[in-house]
Protein backbone atom coordinates (compact mmCIF):
# COMPACT_ATOMS: atom_id res chain seq x y z
CA UNK A 1 0.00 0.00 0.00
CA UNK A 2 1.53 3.34 -1.03
CA UNK A 3 2.14 5.99 1.62
CA UNK A 4 -0.53 8.68 1.69
CA UNK A 5 0.72 12.20 0.96
CA UNK A 6 1.15 14.51 3.94
CA UNK A 7 -0.53 17.41 2.12
CA UNK A 8 -3.56 17.67 -0.13
CA UNK A 9 -4.55 20.11 -2.85
CA UNK A 10 -7.70 22.16 -2.47
CA UNK A 11 -9.41 19.88 -5.00
CA UNK A 12 -8.43 16.76 -3.07
CA UNK A 13 -9.68 18.28 0.19
CA UNK A 14 -12.95 19.30 -1.46
CA UNK A 15 -13.43 15.82 -2.92
CA UNK A 16 -12.54 13.99 0.31
CA UNK A 17 -14.48 16.25 2.68
CA UNK A 18 -17.47 17.18 0.53
CA UNK A 19 -16.79 20.83 1.37
CA UNK A 20 -16.82 23.08 -1.72
CA UNK A 21 -13.68 24.98 -2.75
CA UNK A 22 -15.41 28.27 -1.94
CA UNK A 23 -16.17 27.15 1.61
CA UNK A 24 -12.57 25.99 2.10
CA UNK A 25 -11.32 29.45 1.12
CA UNK A 26 -13.95 31.06 3.37
CA UNK A 27 -12.95 28.87 6.34
CA UNK A 28 -9.32 29.73 5.73
CA UNK A 29 -10.07 33.48 5.61
CA UNK A 30 -11.90 33.12 8.95
CA UNK A 31 -9.01 31.26 10.59
CA UNK A 32 -10.79 27.91 10.92
CA UNK A 33 -8.29 26.01 8.78
CA UNK A 34 -4.81 26.71 7.44
CA UNK A 35 -2.90 25.91 4.31
CA UNK A 36 0.61 26.43 3.06
CA UNK A 37 1.45 27.82 -0.36
CA UNK A 38 3.66 26.20 -2.96
CA UNK A 39 6.20 28.18 -4.98
CA UNK A 40 3.42 28.46 -7.59
CA UNK A 41 1.09 29.94 -4.91
CA UNK A 42 -1.17 26.87 -4.79
CA UNK A 43 -2.77 25.87 -1.51
CA UNK A 44 -1.62 22.69 0.22
CA UNK A 45 -3.54 21.47 3.25
CA UNK A 46 -2.20 19.10 5.88
CA UNK A 47 -4.07 15.78 5.83
CA UNK A 48 -5.39 16.51 9.36
CA UNK A 49 -7.55 19.31 7.89
CA UNK A 50 -10.08 16.59 6.97
CA UNK A 51 -10.80 16.00 10.68
CA UNK A 52 -11.14 19.72 11.30
CA UNK A 53 -13.58 20.04 8.42
CA UNK A 54 -15.68 17.16 9.71
CA UNK A 55 -15.75 18.87 13.11
CA UNK A 56 -16.64 22.27 11.60
CA UNK A 57 -19.51 20.88 9.56
CA UNK A 58 -20.88 18.89 12.49
CA UNK A 59 -20.65 21.89 14.81
CA UNK A 60 -22.49 24.03 12.25
CA UNK A 61 -25.26 21.44 11.99
CA UNK A 62 -25.94 21.72 15.72
CA UNK A 63 -26.14 25.49 15.46
CA UNK A 64 -22.76 26.67 16.68
CA UNK A 65 -21.50 29.88 15.11
CA UNK A 66 -18.29 30.08 13.13
CA UNK A 67 -16.86 32.28 15.89
CA UNK A 68 -17.59 29.61 18.51
CA UNK A 69 -16.06 26.96 16.27
CA UNK A 70 -12.97 29.07 15.55
CA UNK A 71 -12.46 29.77 19.26
CA UNK A 72 -12.72 26.07 20.06
CA UNK A 73 -10.34 25.06 17.28
CA UNK A 74 -7.85 27.64 18.54
CA UNK A 75 -7.51 25.50 21.67
CA UNK A 76 -6.25 22.54 19.66
CA UNK A 77 -2.49 22.08 19.45
CA UNK A 78 -0.63 23.62 16.53
CA UNK A 79 2.08 21.76 14.70
CA UNK A 80 0.65 18.28 15.23
CA UNK A 81 -2.48 16.30 14.54
CA UNK A 82 -4.89 16.55 17.48
CA UNK A 83 -5.21 13.36 19.50
CA UNK A 84 -8.36 11.68 20.70
CA UNK A 85 -7.92 13.36 24.11
CA UNK A 86 -7.55 16.78 22.43
CA UNK A 87 -10.87 16.26 20.64
CA UNK A 88 -12.50 14.90 23.81
CA UNK A 89 -11.42 17.97 25.78
CA UNK A 90 -12.84 20.26 23.09
CA UNK A 91 -16.18 18.43 22.89
CA UNK A 92 -16.45 18.31 26.67
CA UNK A 93 -16.15 22.11 26.82
CA UNK A 94 -19.31 22.35 24.69
CA UNK A 95 -21.37 19.78 26.55
CA UNK A 96 -23.29 22.27 28.70
CA UNK A 97 -24.06 24.52 25.75
CA UNK A 98 -25.22 21.61 23.62
CA UNK A 99 -27.37 20.21 26.45
CA UNK A 100 -29.00 23.65 26.86
CA UNK A 101 -29.69 23.85 23.12
CA UNK A 102 -31.17 20.35 23.07
CA UNK A 103 -33.39 21.23 26.03
CA UNK A 104 -34.53 24.48 24.39
CA UNK A 105 -35.28 22.72 21.11
CA UNK A 106 -37.24 20.00 22.91
CA UNK A 107 -39.33 22.60 24.72
CA UNK A 108 -39.86 24.50 21.47
CA UNK A 109 -40.96 21.32 19.70
CA UNK A 110 -43.41 20.50 22.48
CA UNK A 111 -44.76 24.05 22.66
CA UNK A 112 -45.29 24.20 18.90
CA UNK A 113 -47.07 20.85 18.94
CA UNK A 114 -49.50 22.19 21.55
CA UNK A 115 -49.91 25.48 19.71
CA UNK A 116 -50.55 23.88 16.35
CA UNK A 117 -52.85 21.34 17.97
CA UNK A 118 -55.01 24.05 19.55
CA UNK A 119 -55.66 25.70 16.22
CA UNK A 120 -54.95 29.11 17.79
CA UNK A 121 -58.42 29.21 19.30
CA UNK A 122 -57.10 30.39 22.64
CA UNK A 123 -55.04 33.50 21.97
CA UNK A 124 -55.42 34.63 25.59
CA UNK A 125 -53.27 31.72 26.79
CA UNK A 126 -51.05 31.35 23.70
CA UNK A 127 -47.37 31.90 24.54
CA UNK A 128 -46.70 33.05 20.99
CA UNK A 129 -49.26 35.86 21.05
CA UNK A 130 -48.00 39.32 21.90
CA UNK A 131 -51.04 41.54 22.39
CA UNK A 132 -50.24 45.26 22.26
CA UNK A 133 -46.53 44.38 21.98
CA UNK A 134 -46.33 43.86 25.75
CA UNK A 135 -43.30 41.58 25.33
CA UNK A 136 -41.21 44.35 23.75
CA UNK A 137 -39.61 45.00 27.15
CA UNK A 138 -38.02 41.53 26.93
CA UNK A 139 -35.99 42.48 23.86
CA UNK A 140 -35.96 41.58 20.19
CA UNK A 141 -37.07 38.32 18.66
CA UNK A 142 -39.74 35.97 19.93
CA UNK A 143 -39.42 36.01 23.73
CA UNK A 144 -42.20 33.44 24.09
CA UNK A 145 -39.99 30.91 22.29
CA UNK A 146 -36.75 31.55 24.16
CA UNK A 147 -35.38 29.11 26.71
CA UNK A 148 -36.89 29.25 30.18
CA UNK A 149 -33.62 30.62 31.56
CA UNK A 150 -34.22 33.60 29.26
CA UNK A 151 -37.82 34.11 30.35
CA UNK A 152 -39.61 32.11 27.63
CA UNK A 153 -40.97 28.60 27.19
Amino acid sequence: MPKLPDTLTIGEVADRSGVPHTALRFYEERGLIESERTSGNQRRYPRAVLRRLAFIRTAQRVGLSLEEIRDALANLPGGRTPTKSDWARLSHSWRGELDARIDALSRLRDRLTVCIGCGCLSLKSCTLANHDDRLARLGPGAPGLKASSEGGI
